[in-house]
């Protein structure tokens, strides 16, 4: 498994400034071996949104004496150390980013004497993509055309001279969106959201990829995943592109998806601008939301083109690489796991995710993020927006917390990932300050994790599939929250939300389980079978309303073939067959569920349980503590925790953070049943027995 540091390197006490990262140190590197690294998320070479050439000066520098006095390196020696220690380093593309600074300058704007933060000397400017694609300082950056030769046209025939007007995401009245989430009010910026969709925009991304890779990268990280998706929340993207886009669409559709798509309404699809329509219907996005007209199939179109942009940079990247002699990893912020990301997960090699709103107690978050990820290892980074980092890194500054911060490594293990250890990590852009842990603290986690490595896996033996439709949840995401302000990630909690309903109470209940993307035909998606299916003992179908023939068809099979299945509520497949059963509510499943299951944890505590496969076939059940007082976020052990299950064949033995293996003596039941009681568990602990036949 990987361990991942979410490794920004920003400053305690003060902002964490986008898109350049602070210079990296010796120092740091030594840090990351003893942490026991193996990857780092949003850790290099962010500038080249601000242009390519202020990337080059974070590749290649120069560094100053005195900051070489400090062991200050350029981010090409910082890769190629911890490339000699077996670390990954990802450089990060921040896609949705186009940034404009004030600086000050000397006299002939050959240097630059305060940036950002300015302090009253020297000539006024500004400094950013707009001067860069104007070559408007010649003294202190390379000329557009030395990285685009023949410069860049956009769709519309037109050669750009300005990549923020060409390349800016716009509202229905064609104002300019900022990326709200990463300027910082106080500082003299703008970050202005850019659109992916636009060809001009996916062009100068590749120049930046090809910038990191050269430089020795061992990954790249494509940020702002869901760019232009993620206008939603100021009101949509209706640039030329994305109408454009649009347009196209909806002509491609047949003749019964687009009157579903258009509710029978007569459009000419060969001039039609969903920008004039909704004008002309005096709509507004922000304030209907999905029963915006036509909006549902425009979610669709977004789906698409996200999809679609984002793989052709990950192709890209890969492409790049081997014409360069190297293979690079690929991977984006697959953010909160959303459905609409489906068919992004083949394109990338391990999942990075972002969660939207982080608490002490996610199982369900992370069991349906394992099941999007196809068997890729999930690696993910905190939000500071909405959710617990705000308030953990003010306990911990009062010197409490820890244990809060062990149960988010140890709930993310638990349930097959890796929680990254944060070190410098964002803390949002209005905070002055950033998040890491107490060395001890830090040291302490990362080596437990290196110490259970051999039995967690983000693949399971868990006995029940949960079947994930994506369709459904889309448009459930879309109407709950996918129009939110990411600074706040409210959610409509109204909304219904019958999968994630029957995922929580089956993990209440201390019920395994997987979950199984169903994917629809929108974008080319994986697509399970019944061999995928049969390694479950049940299935559970909970808000599966938009389930496609083929998936039916894969049903069938499944249940002809003796396989028994669980519907909660309503569902667009159904089945008289025996080994079908209805129910109504999450709590009737799980019911019904529990016989699948061939082991039992029995406590009145709180805890979260999850089987691991191993090579050797043993069970093993890594169980994480949630009695978390979070007045004082400390956790309370738990004790005289049982365990029953089938007669081991072999040994059974338990460990946990600070202690050694202890091997355990099963008490025997009727039949074939064993009991087993764990010692204490103070936060974490795994539990692996050798079965019988």
């Amino acid at each position: 498994m990987q361990r991942g540091i979410y490794f920004d390197g920003w400053y305690r006490g003060h902002h964490c400034y986008h898109p350049s990262l602070p210079q990296r140190r010796l120092s740091q590197v030594r840090d990351l071996e003893r942490y026991r690294a193996t990857m780092l998320v949003w850790s290099a070479m962010g500038g080249g949104s601000i242009s390519l050439p202020y990337l080059e000066q974070e590749i290649d520098g120069p560094v100053s004496p005195r900051d070489r006095f400090y062991g200050g390196l350029t981010d090409r020696e910082f890769i190629a150390e911890c490339g000699q220690r077996g670390i990954d380093v990802y450089g990060i593309v921040f896609e949705a980013q186009g940034w404009e600074f004030g600086v000050e300058l000397n006299e002939d704007e050959t240097e630059i004497l305060a940036f950002n933060e300015l302090r009253g000397t020297g000539r006024r400017a500004t400094l950013g993509l707009r001067e860069f694609t104007q070559n408007r300082y010649p003294g202190l950056w390379r000329p557009f055309e030395d990285y685009f030769p023949e410069g860049l046209v956009n769709s519309a025939g037109e050669k750009v001279t300005d990549l923020i007007e060409e390349c800016v995401a716009r509202g229905l009245d064609g104002t300019p969106y900022h990326a709200r989430w990463v300027e910082s009010p106080d500082a003299d910026q703008e970050c202005f959201y850019m659109d992916r969709n636009n060809p001009v925009w996916r062009e100068y991304l590749k120049a930046i990829i090809r910038l990191q890779i050269d430089s020795g990268v061992h990954g790249v990280q494509l940020d702002e995943t869901s760019t232009p998706l993620g206008t939603m929340q100021y009101g949509a993207c209706f640039t030329r592109d994305c109408v454009l886009g649009f347009r196209e669409h909806l002509k491609s559709l047949d003749a019964d998806a687009l009157a579903q798509a258009t509710g029978g309404e007569h459009l000419d699809l060969q001039t039609f601008d969903y920008a004039e329509y909704l004008r002309a219907l005096g709509a507004d996005p922000l304030v209907t939301k999905a029963d915006t007209p036509l909006f549902l199939a425009y979610f669709d179109y977004m789906r698409k083109s996200v999809n679609e942009t984002f793989n052709e940079l990950a192709d890209y990247a890969r492409e790049y690489a081997r014409s360069q002699g190297r293979t690079v990893k690929v991977s984006g912020n697959i953010y909160n796991m959303f459905p609409y990301f489906n068919g992004i997960i083949d394109h990338v090699d391990v999942v990075i995710s972002e969660t939207r709103n982080l608490t002490y107690r996610q199982p369900e978050w992370y069991r349906n993020s394992l099941g999007m990820a196809l068997g890729r290892e999930l690696v993910v980074v905190e939000n500071p927006y909405g959710g617990v980092i705000q308030k953990l890194v003010r306990d911990l500054d009062e010197g409490h917390g820890h244990d809060a911060a062990r149960l988010l490594a140890y709930e993310a293990a638990a349930m097959g990932a890796n929680m990254t250890l944060p070190y410098g990590a964002w803390m949002g852009s209005i905070v002055q300050d950033s998040f890491s842990l107490p060395d001890r603290l830090a040291t302490e986690i990362q080596s437990y994790l290196e110490e259970i490595d051999a039995v967690t896996s983000q693949h399971s033996t868990n006995p029940i599939g949960v079947l994930y439709d994506i369709a459904a949840n889309c448009e459930i995401a879309l109407r709950r929250e996918i129009f939110a302000d990411n600074r706040f990630n409210m959610t409509e909690d109204p909304v219904a939300a019958p999968y994630w309903e029957l995922l929580r109470t089956l993990s209440e209940r201390r019920l395994c389980y997987d979950a199984v993307p169903a994917n629809d035909s929108l974008v080319p998606a994986w697509r399970f079978t019944v061999a995928d299916l049969r390694r479950y003992r049940a299935l559970a179908l909970a808000g599966c309303t938009a389930l496609e023939p083929w998936a039916h068809g894969v049903l069938d099979e499944y249940v002809a073939a003796g396989g028994h299945v669980v519907v909660v509520g309503t569902s667009n497949w159904t089945s008289a067959a025996p080994g079908v059963a209805h129910v109504d509510t999450p709590a009737a499943a799980a019911e019904l569920l529990r016989q699948y299951q061939p082991f039992t944890v029995s406590t009145a505590f709180s805890v979260g349980v999850n089987t691991h496969r191993v090579d050797d076939g043993s069970l093993v059940l890594h169980l994480v503590n949630y009695e978390l007082d979070e007045a004082v976020a400390e956790l309370r052990p738990i004790r005289d925790l049982e365990v029953e299950l089938t007669s081991p064949a072999g040994e059974v033995s338990f460990r946990s953070p600070g202690t050694p293996v202890i091997r355990l003596w099963p008490q025997r039941l009727d039949g074939d049943r064993v009991r087993v009681v764990l010692p204490e568990i103070t936060s974490h602990a795994v539990l692996q027995a050798t079965l019988g036949a």
